[in-house]
């Protein structure tokens, strides 16, 4: 993996860990404090009983201080402090799983605290210093520092090789991956504000409860108790690697004050190009990018694809729904031509779907793409955002699937979007070239001789010249059009494919800004 690979995730997983920090022995009373109740005798209410305490009582951020040696570690020195294998908890326990743990400093300052789970009694994990290796040893120092962070391992790849498959590091971060797959996008457990001129507040998982699994096993159990000013909460993660890897999340949140923004199940991930937005990055690949499209399901059963894009100015797309189906950051190219990148390999990272399990209710998937000048940053982020706003005081829950894999994790009838391709109109220097290519089930036997048809819309400007003709090379078809914006500054496309019975095709959606 190269270093830009493992900066961007570093980067990624801390972004936002900006809450103030206290220091000293007020740090260590906070904590103390705050987390009374986390040793001892465990249950599946022990995180929600802490949660709502601490919904009731002022915030304390976990202390954040460090010694001199560690205050102002770089990227490559902090990437130098390495857990050992062999220290893993578990290790040598013949168990499905074991775990290794992050070191504090660079961006993850705040000490997480950890507890492992036998028997149903909870108890601290301890620290050392001789946990780690370090490749300068002016950076082992023999304080009490506590981890930053869980990295999870089973033998995903190859039986008897134990590798890492999940993280949980910086703010309410966490990825993972499945088998064969390398990691891309991540996911968060609460975000608030998302896209709010007036900034974001970004939770933290302050504390980590590990179930030790029983011989033979093949799932793990972790419990995380989320803090911020604004909200406390109890996430329940049961979590099965394989082809794909899956988590089964319950949430209780418990807000401090009124939330206007709230975001459930949220997703971040990096679109820096493709195909459909070239026009400002020179670049010699194809493509750069963790996903390439959000996708839906609605509870009016609308299959919607949205590609994705790297915008000059902020946007902030929503989808109004009711009890969703389900909707996801996907990354569906997974060919290395598509990307043509040795070090990076886009066309292995994961598709990250959400299914909700209950009735949400009445909401918007939320779409946010910033502007970004590189592949280091992440600018996307989508969301399950509730129509009442989250009020002080009360408790609510949320109950999803999470399916980190190779595509959604359900089949379907519809044609699918193969690509979508954008660029210039020989003679119109007003106008945007669309071609869209749909492919999959419906070609499989329908006559040779069906009509199909396309009628795009748009919200401004207007839509000529469109075609609809066989693409051969993907045993589909593909629509063309000239989009002319006219003086908009902003347009919504859409377009669905059908033969003369109906639609047969999820529904395209496409943001266009000059």
């Amino acid at each position: 993996m190269s270093s830009n690979v493992q900066r961007r995730g570093v980067i990624r997983a801390g972004a936002g860990v900006t809450l103030a920090s206290l220091v000293g022995g007020v740090a260590r009373k906070a904590r103390a404090e705050g987390l009374s109740g986390a040793t001892g005798k465990f249950d599946d209410s022990t995180v929600i009983q802490i949660a709502r305490r601490l919904a009731n009582a002022e915030y304390h951020p976990p202390g954040q201080s460090l010694p001199k040696a560690l205050d102002n570690l770089t990227f490559d020195q902090y990437r130098g402090i390495a857990y050992r294998p062999d220290r893993a908890l578990w290790a040598g326990d013949n168990l499905a799983f074991d775990v290794e743990f992050f070191p504090r400093g660079f961006l993850y300052r705040p000490r997480i605290e950890i507890y492992e789970v036998r028997d149903g009694q909870a108890g601290v994990v301890p620290y050392s210093p001789d946990l780690f290796t370090y490749a300068d040893p002016a950076l082992r120092v023999t304080d009490d520092l506590g981890f930053a962070g869980v990295r999870l391992r089973t033998a995903i790849n190859t039986p008897g090789v134990m590798e890492e498959f999940c993280v949980f590091l910086g703010a309410s971060y966490f990825r993972a991956v499945a088998k064969g797959q390398d990691y891309g996008l991540s996911a968060r457990g609460f975000a608030n504000g998302t896209g709010d001129p007036k900034g974001e507040e970004f939770a933290l998982f302050r504390a980590f409860w590990l179930e030790k699994p029983q011989p033979g096993v093949q799932s793990i159990v972790v419990h995380a108790l989320l803090d911020s000013p604004a909200v406390t909460g109890a996430f329940r993660f049961t979590i099965r690697p394989g082809d794909n890897t899956v988590f089964d999340v319950q949430t209780t949140l418990f807000p401090r004050t009124k939330i206007e923004q709230s975001g459930i199940a949220p997703l971040t991930g990096m679109f820096y190009f493709d195909v459909n937005d070239h026009n400002h990055v020179d670049d010699w690949r194809p493509a750069a990018h963790d996903s390439e499209a959000l996708q839906m399901w609605t509870g009016a059963d609308l299959q919607l694809y949205r590609p994705l894009r790297n915008p000059l100015d902020l946007q902030f797309s929503t989808f109004s729904d009711v009890s969703p189906r389900g909707f996801g950051l996907m990354q569906r190219r997974r060919a290395f031509h598509d990307f043509e990148d040795l070090a990076l390999h886009y066309e292995k990272r994961p598709s990250l779907w959400i299914e909700p399990i209950g009735d949400w209710g009445a909401g918007w998937v939320d779409l946010v793409e910033i502007p970004t000048p590189n592949e280091v940053n992440d600018n996307i982020v989508s969301f399950w955002r509730p129509k009442e706003p989250l009020r002080a005081g009360q408790e609510y829950h949320f109950t999803y699937r999470m399916y980190w894999g190779w595509d959604a994790p359900f089949p379907t009838p519809l044609a699918r979007i193969g690509a979508t391709r954008i660029g210039s109109v020989v003679d119109n220097n007003d106008a945007r070239f669309f071609a869209i290519d749909f492919m999959g089930t419906p070609f499989e036997h329908l006559p040779k001789d069906t009509h199909f048809h396309v009628t795009p819309k748009t919200s401004a400007g207007k839509i000529q010249n469109v075609v609809v003709e066989p693409n051969p090379e993907i045993n589909g078809v593909r629509t063309t059009f000239e989009f002319v914006p006219g003086d908009a500054k902003v347009a919504d496309l859409s377009a669905t494919l059908e033969t003369d019975a109906g639609p047969i095709s999820e529904q395209w959606l496409y943001r266009w800004t000059p």
